[in-house]
């Protein structure tokens, strides 16, 4: 039987720190190695002088990891500065804060080049790689270098710009070259996957078949459109768990009679969190009758604290919601609760069944999960309204959420009387429909429906 070799930019090992606040992904990742007695191969996070190549391997609960330490160059070129200041925010759309330094281009392309220089003495011949995201976009091409002949997978978890705005990056061509080193790619929307598609038609000369391969020079690569899910049915019961109904009867007591609006986002400027709450801004402006209603909790933990547009977003945000705090809250009311810190998934399991509306506003977004998990934790005799920006990857699925565009603060304000007003048969209605969506697609099917192309690439 083929063993999977799964390559991450972070890897996690089971039953470490970090599980009890896993998201599907990883479980999804862990399960598919248990499966097919793979490796989980990736940064460990840490630092180290200079870097050796050495790998730590960890076995546990039937998964082995083997991880690698990265020197404070790598990091601050390939993870702080390509990875994060000029791919995420370009694939995100905003053109206007992507950096392009060539020094970030240049420990982008070294990193990957090291990582593969490590891993490919670990890959026996009939063994399937599955590079994810894109942090490793050039690292089946550097493989192919070492002489790997194996199948090579790779799926993205994030947008794929259109071409006009990829053409801004100097390194396109390059980068879109070494995509087609892998047998297999998976986008979470055909938009994306189309995205893709035409620039290498466009802009490169690459040749459609009609169906799912696209060919350039010698080389050919079959795209599938698959969207990652969540696991349906754990997290529903998790929604049910001794931790969850705590955290739930927490929250009732803390809304005192008063809807909640829950947003759970990490601090990203993609997540339109400003966009967010102008629009609950316009909503306690024109709706004073029915202001002290509702309330908005959004937890947003931190994240790449050392990237300066993630420290000014924070600036902003906290700005924001103070002054909307400062005009419109009462004695015996604030409008916003904002909180910068993470919780447990159980903990959020409670709090999304507590809350009357689910608002998942991304400006641009691979997928967003959370929109799917607070669909699941809902109660099914009284569940509460999501409120889902167009332009998430999950809209594609979740038709029956009240669809906005972000950018539109009224579009938003209008969005949420809609839901504080919406009778309980229509909102059974609409989630039955997103939740027979979810069960169908879950993080099992993703996960099984990638790995069974691969393997038979």
């Amino acid at each position: 039987m083929s063993r999977l070799i799964i390559v991450s930019n972070r890897v996690h090992a089971p039953g470490g720190p970090d599980t009890g606040s896993q998201g599907g992904l990883a479980v999804a990742l862990q399960a598919a190695l248990r499966e097919h007695r793979g490796i989980w191969f990736g940064w460990s996070g840490e630092r180290t002088d200079a870097y050796s190549g050495q790998i730590t391997f960890h076995r546990e609960e039937g998964v082995t990891t083997a991880t690698v330490d990265l020197e404070d160059q790598d990091i601050e070129e390939y993870y702080n500065g390509f990875a994060n200041r000029t791919l995420w925010p370009l694939f995100h759309y905003r053109i206007d804060l992507a950096e392009y330094e060539r020094g970030f281009a240049d420990g982008y392309r070294r990193v990957n080049e090291r990582l593969a220089e490590t891993l490919w003495p670990l890959i026996e011949p009939e063994d399937a790689v599955w590079v994810q995201d894109y942090h490793l976009f050039p690292l089946g091409a550097a493989l192919r270098r070492f002489g790997v002949r194996n199948r090579l997978g790779f799926f993205l978890h994030i947008p794929w710009p259109p071409r006009r705005l990829l053409t801004t990056l100097p390194q396109a061509d390059e980068l879109v070259r070494a995509m087609f080193a892998y047998d297999l790619i998976g986008f979470h929307t055909e938009e994306w996957l189309n995205s893709f598609r035409d620039y290498a038609e466009h802009e490169m000369g690459a040749t459609w078949d009609g169906a799912d391969t696209l060919t350039l020079g010698d080389r050919t690569v079959r795209l599938i459109s698959c969207p990652i899910g969540i696991d349906a049915e754990e997290f529903a019961q998790l929604s049910s768990s001794d931790t969850a109904m705590s955290a739930h009867r927490q929250m009732i007591e803390s809304a005192n009679g008063r809807a909640m609006m829950i947003g759970v986002d990490r601090l990203d400027y993609s997540k339109g969190l400003e966009e967010r709450f102008m629009g609950y801004e316009r909503f306690l402006r024109e709706h004073e009758e029915e202001r002290k209603q509702v309330f908005l909790l959004q937890i947003a933990p931190p994240s790449r604290a050392s990237v300066e547009s993630y420290q000014k977003i924070r600036s902003r945000l906290e700005a924001l919601s103070g002054q909307i705090n400062g005009a419109y809250a009462d004695v015996d009311w604030v409008p916003i609760r904002y909180v910068n810190q993470g919780y447990p998934r159980d903990v959020l399991a409670g709090i999304y069944r507590a809350a009357k509306i689910g608002l998942v506003t991304p400006l641009r977004d691979g997928m967003n999960l959370v929109a799917k998990e607070y669909v699941a934790a809902q109660d099914p005799d009284d569940p509460g309204v999501l409120i889902l920006s167009r332009f998430a990857g999950a809209s594609t699925q979740l038709e029956d959420a009240v669809l906005v565009n972000p950018y539109s603060a009224e579009e938003i304000s209008d969005a949420i009387v809609t839901a504080l007003k919406m009778q309980r048969p229509e909102r059974i209605g609409r989630w039955r429909s997103m939740m027979a969506s979810i069960r169908s697609k879950d993080v099992i099917w993703w996960r099984k429906t990638f790995t069974d192309e691969l393997m038979a690439a």
